[in-house]
């Protein structure tokens, strides 16, 4: 049975959690009593509660799986046996239970935990997670290599019924089914999106499929029946009929799977009865539990969207404190974001221009595509964790005259490129991609930045790439990438601007033409920053120092050459500034025009580094980059003392 405590306020004081605190890894939990692994759960989510709201961060997920990653941890020998979590948002219980308890208060924050699993971070961590529908495939590998080494471990993969929407985790089904691999998938359907079929009826049948008595019947039987091919069939499809009357699983069982469930996944005994019977079979197993998003917490069960992630709640003042109805703050700063005037510009579009459509995979809620899909329901598509899917059908709508914008974030557009070049450029179709958390993210970390866009769209022919450097810009570009007759890609950062005016019109840009917003103020001024992106307001405060000349690129491709060309002659040094791997990037296209132009001068160019940037707010991130205002005059400064410490004509010029 369920417990029954609902909590209805985040505590603001540690909770009393005695017997949580005795637990120092799951090593501990196995060595309760089962009875008592209700409290554990009890706390842990009191914990949890706490927790997150003194640090803000995902917090809905790991409520819904909070008896599950109990009960995985009580029956399986972690961490030899491999526990591996599909995306990584519902691990924070399961990083509690594994010796990391203390240090939940530096999660996300820089040098802290990272907010998803990580294989440098502890050993229960098996595979490192950020993007959806991976675990299927890391778990199989891991049996298989458990197979080879001759070892006896338990693979489980956990994965949720959006991120089982992905072709990957179906290729690797089938796959795992064909091996007949020794391995487990639980799906967690938090959505009733696969099957309503839960109740007490359902648990008996998931009991009875799960148990040992009826896997020797069954094993019996086929030995019986080898004899007989025809029986053998007729009993496997009356298997099937069966299963498929009581539970949704008949697909699963097509792909090689025996299919268990579904079954409440709050149920604590129920999931510990069922998993120590699954312990026990070999082969391909698959268990499918029902959980609800934000378990326990009554404001969370109603708004699960909502409470995906929260912010930290700010500590009250001690002479209200007590008195006080704590309120958890959701996520969402309330001053404009740049997503929000990508919403706003694509419901001005698509009011003007009815063959406009937007694609999302499943991030309506991230890209601010909330206003479009009310207003515009018919050209509004959301086509869940799908992001090879949704490239290709904005391909297909471009063949027949729409103009798909498909919003989309700069991390997960990798998993469509293969797409993005067959399906869309080769062709020259007219879509554009709106490209949302470029650059560095905070406090998601490296699975999430969007570091490579640059890198790798401005490669693809016929492609043309646009770097607004402000919320007007943004819009403006976006309506530049609109009207152009072929692929587009505009890209901007996650969170707000620097908060300019918004020109309400649409006006289109010229194409692969940048401006100069800054002028050196004396001849002596020699440098010249070429700015690709969000990074100019720090851009002009170095140009303060050094009176350098500051340039606005907007078009990473189709360069603008001319302007290029008039600073090169102009300056003895030329800065590109941009937030993408400097590897390939903006700065890596203006060196190889000049070298195509046989233009020979010295070019500092500033981006982030070739390694992945971990964990942080932006700002400290930036600046461990080396791309805030100082240290861009630094970087400068340094590489000027270097070029007037040669000897040689750019020497002569400083």
């Amino acid at each position: 049975m369920q417990d029954t405590m609902i909590f209805r306020e985040i505590p603001l004081q540690r909770p009393n959690t005695p017997m949580l605190d005795r637990i120092g890894s799951p090593a501990d939990i196995r060595q309760l009593p089962a009875d008592q692994l209700t409290q554990v759960a009890r706390e842990l989510r009191s914990f949890l509660l706490w927790s997150v709201g003194t640090t803000g961060g995902h917090f809905g997920a790991g409520l819904g799986v909070l008896e599950l990653t109990v009960a995985l941890h009580y029956v399986f020998n972690t961490p030899e046996d491999r526990l591996v979590w599909d995306v990584g948002h519902q691990a924070y219980p399961h990083k509690i239970l594994t010796g990391r308890r203390e240090q939940m208060g530096s999660i996300r924050r820089k040098n802290g935990l990272a907010g998803f699993p990580k294989r440098t971070e502890s050993p229960y961590d098996t595979f490192g997670v950020g993007h959806s529908s991976t675990s299927i495939s890391a778990a199989l590998g891991m049996a298989i290599a458990s197979n080879q080494q001759g070892l006896k471990r338990k693979s489980i993969a956990v994965i949720g019924d959006g991120a089982m929407t992905a072709g990957m985790a179906f290729e690797a089904l089938n796959h795992a089914g064909h091996l007949k691999a020794d391995m487990l998938v639980i799906l967690n359907d938090n959505d009733m999106s696969i099957s309503r079929n839960v109740g007490g009826l359902s648990n008996y049948f998931a009991k009875l499929l799960s148990s040992r008595t009826y896997h020797q019947m069954r094993d019996s039987s086929k030995k019986v029946l080898e004899i007989a091919p025809g029986l053998r069939e007729l009993a496997k499809k009356t298997e099937e009929h069966f299963k498929g009357m009581i539970a949704p699983g008949t697909l699963f069982e097509e792909l090689g799977f025996n299919y268990i469930g579904p079954i409440d996944g709050h149920d604590l005994p129920l999931l510990v009865e069922t998993l120590e019977n699954i312990r026990e079979l070999s082969g391909p197993q698959f268990l499918h539990i029902v959980t609800t998003k934000g378990k326990g917490f009554a404001p969370a069960e109603a708004d699960p969207i909502g409470y995906h992630a929260i912010n930290k709640i700010e500590p009250l003042a001690a002479t209200t404190a007590s008195s006080a109805n704590p309120t958890p703050v959701k996520a969402g700063p309330a001053a404009p974001k740049y997503a929000n005037v990508f919403g706003q510009w694509l419901c001005d579009a698509a009011a003007a221009d009815e063959r406009v459509m937007g694609i999302t995979p499943a991030m309506c809620e991230g890209s601010d595509l909330l206003a479009f899909a009310e207003r515009f329901p018919e050209r509004y598509f959301d086509v869940a964790i799908a992001e090879q899917h949704a490239v290709t059908l904005a391909a297909g709508m471009a063949c027949d005259g729409a103009k798909p914008v498909v919003a989309i974030y700069s991390t997960f557009l990798q998993r469509g490129y293969d797409q993005l070049i067959h399906d869309v450029a080769i062709q020259n179709l007219d879509v554009l991609f709106a490209i949302d958390r470029a650059g560095l993210v905070g406090e998601d970390g490296p699975t999430h930045a969007g570091a490579f866009d640059i890198s790798y769209l401005r490669c693809i022919p016929n492609m043309v790439l646009m770097t607004p450097s402000d919320e007007n810009e943004t819009r403006q570009l976006l309506h530049t990438g609109l009207v152009h007759e072929g692929p587009a890609a505009v890209r901007y950062p996650r969170g707000s601007g620097s908060g300019v005016e918004i020109d309400p019109l649409l006006h289109t840009l010229p194409m692969g033409k940048g401006r100069v917003v800054r002028e050196r103020k004396s001849a002596s001024g020699r440098i010249a920053i070429l700015n690709f992106g969000t990074l100019l307001p720090r851009a002009l405060q170095a140009a303060q120092a050094l009176d350098a000349t500051v340039a606005d690129m907007r078009f990473v491709k189709p360069l603008d050459e001319d302007l290029i060309r008039q600073l090169a002659e102009q300056h003895d040094l030329l800065v590109t500034l941009e937030e993408n791997a400097i590897a390939g990037g903006a700065g890596s296209a203006v060196c190889e025009w000049l070298n195509q132009e046989e233009i020979i001068m010295p070019v500092l160019q500033l981006g982030l580094p070739d390694k992945f940037v971990d964990h942080g707010s932006r700002d400290q991130l930036l600046e461990e980059c080396g791309l805030d205002a100082a240290t861009i005059e630094r970087s400068i400064t340094g590489r000027v003392q270097r070029l007037v410490s040669r000897p040689g004509k750019a020497a002569q010029s400083f």
